[in-house]
C-alpha cells in the first residue's frame, strides 16, 4: 500500500498512480475542466463543523483527529471506497488544498488507514 500525500495546487512532477481529492469543499481557483485528480471522495473528508472547528489550530491537532477518526468509524462505506482503491492502485495520491502540509485531513486519514491495516 502506497499512500502519497500532496497539496491539490503542487505544481511540480507528479508520481504515478490515482489522485483523489479528500476535501468537501472544491478547492478555489480551479476549474471542472482542469481538475487535477482522478476521484473525489468528498463524503470522506471530515464534517463542516469539525473543519470549521479545527480552523487549522494546531494545539487542536489531536482532539481533530479523535473527532475525525470517529467520523470515519462511523462511515464504513466510504472507507471501503478508499481501501479498494488502495487495493486497486499500486499508489493512490491523497490531494488536499490546506496550506499546512503537517496537519490537514489527508495527512490525518493517511494515519487512519494505515493504523487500520496495521490492525488487520
Amino acid at each position: 500500500m502506497n499512500i502519497i500525500l500532496r497539496r491539490v495546487y503542487a505544481h511540480d512532477a507528479e508520481p504515478a498512480g490515482i489522485r483523489v481529492l479528500v476535501d468537501r469543499l472544491w478547492p478555489r481557483g480551479i476549474s471542472k475542466s482542469a481538475a487535477p485528480w482522478d476521484v473525489w471522495l468528498k463524503d470522506i473528508a471530515p464534517s463542516d463543523n469539525l473543519r470549521k472547528w479545527f480552523a487549522h489550530d494546531e494545539s487542536k491537532w489531536p482532539e481533530f483527529k479523535k473527532h475525525y477518526f470517529a467520523e470515519l468509524d462511523a462511515a464504513p462505506a466510504v472507507v471501503a471506497q478508499m481501501l479498494t482503491l488502495l487495493r486497486q492502485y499500486p499508489a493512490v495520491i491523497l490531494l488536499y488544498s490546506a496550506k499546512d502540509t503537517e496537519m490537514n485531513n489527508a495527512v490525518a486519514l493517511k494515519e487512519y488507514i494505515e493504523g487500520m491495516t496495521l490492525q488487520n
